[in-house]
């Protein structure tokens, strides 16, 4: 069996024990004769492996004991309507939402949000192409917003808050929501600075179709009327993620993935892995003009590495040779253009290593 080095950015790159461990499980999961994926989500069997999964997820994030944990569907896209219609309600109406444009993903929750509420475009970047983060002191923030939203890394862009920005003064303690779907796990954060942090599970965590969803109590049962019961994150809560039938074998898989992070040492070692592959590979892009990556170093993502070449002529050379050698997914998002690596937590530091070693090679066959 041969196994490429996937950069892919999600479906995303899994641990190698947790696939071997879903393959040997596959028929007979610990002897009960059935597969995940065949279990009554209802039955003991499956209850097991649910109440795991957000057992370790709480431990791994250290989430407090007044925040639930949802395992939800639809992804971080379906949560960009999902959280206005489960948070606007607390305001009077028509509420406004407060949002801090940093990217392709930002972009698209506020013109999500746009149907349910009234948007305020509080600080952006777009006039730089999305390359930083606005300056907190220039973010010009509502007297008294339903929520103050921010996307800690965007995928697309290569973009990544590495503080919780504190809006609460300013803005009456509204609630600091956060998509950290391409970024989840990969390092350590206070849980308690965030009303609401919620991300889609293919990236960092497992397969498509599981979204997380972390919310604090006093956040739940303000769903608007409109609301389907299915998204309302007060029944959810209330049915430990079993309103209606959950995404199932996805669960299963994240929490293979969680007991993967703790047998590594748990977020904060892996922290230190990712920033160790991150340097590995933005060192060498910043020592050569052969290649370039254009995001302000103080916010590049750790995990989303976006590079081009300065002949963009020679893309499709690079690309046909990275993939003669096991390394697949680099080519950039459609809107960006140019290469991309992401390096989640399951990419081993070897993989970050062999695709330096092929860019010193293709730049010295080309350059």
């Amino acid at each position: 069996m041969t196994r490429v080095y996937n950069f892919s950015a999600g479906p995303a790159v899994l641990p190698q024990e947790v696939l071997r461990q879903a393959a040997d499980e596959m028929l007979d999961w610990h002897g009960s004769g059935m597969s995940v994926m065949e279990m009554s989500h209802r039955g003991k069997e499956f209850i097991s492996i649910y109440e795991a999964a957000e057992r370790d997820l709480r431990e791994l994030l250290a989430v407090p004991a007044n925040y639930k944990i949802l395992f939800m569907q639809g992804g971080a896209i379906a949560e960009n309507a999902i959280i206005p219609m489960n948070l606007v309600g607390r305001k009077s109406q028509p509420a406004v939402v407060d949002f801090i444009n940093t990217g392709s993903w930002s972009t698209k929750s506020i013109k999500e949000a746009k149907k349910y509420c009234t948007v305020n475009v509080a600080a952006s970047s777009e006039s730089r192409k999305f390359t930083a983060i606005p300056p907190r002191e220039s973010w010009q923030l509502s007297a008294d917003p339903a929520y103050v939203h921010v996307c800690t890394n965007e995928t697309i862009d290569g973009v990544e808050f590495h503080y919780a920005p504190d809006v609460a003064a300013q803005t009456n303690h509204a609630p600091l929501v956060a998509d950290m779907s391409s970024h989840i796990l990969s390092r350590a954060i206070d849980v308690s600075k965030y009303g609401v942090i919620y991300g889609g599970a293919q990236k960092n965590i497992g397969p498509a179709g599981l979204t997380l969803v972390i919310v604090r109590d006093d956040l739940l049962g303000h769903a608007l009327p409109i609301c389907p019961s299915a998204f309302d994150w007060k029944l959810v809560a209330e049915n430990q993620s079993m309103y209606n039938t959950p995404p199932t074998y996805a669960i299963y898989i994240a929490g293979l993935v969680f007991q993967w992070l703790k047998r590594q040492g748990g977020v904060a070692a892996m922290e230190q892995h990712n920033i160790a592959k991150a340097a590995l590979l933005y060192d060498y892009l910043d020592s050569t003009d052969f290649y370039s990556n254009r995001i302000e170093k103080d916010c590049r993502s750790r995990m989303n590495v976006p590079f081009f070449l300065k002949d963009e002529s020679l893309n499709d050379t690079f690309l046909a040779g990275a993939k003669e050698r096991g390394l697949l997914q680099l080519k950039g998002h459609k809107s960006v253009g140019g290469m991309r690596a992401s390096i989640y937590n399951a990419m081993p530091i070897d993989g970050v290593q062999s695709l330096v070693d092929y860019l010193k090679e293709f730049e010295k066959k080309h350059g």
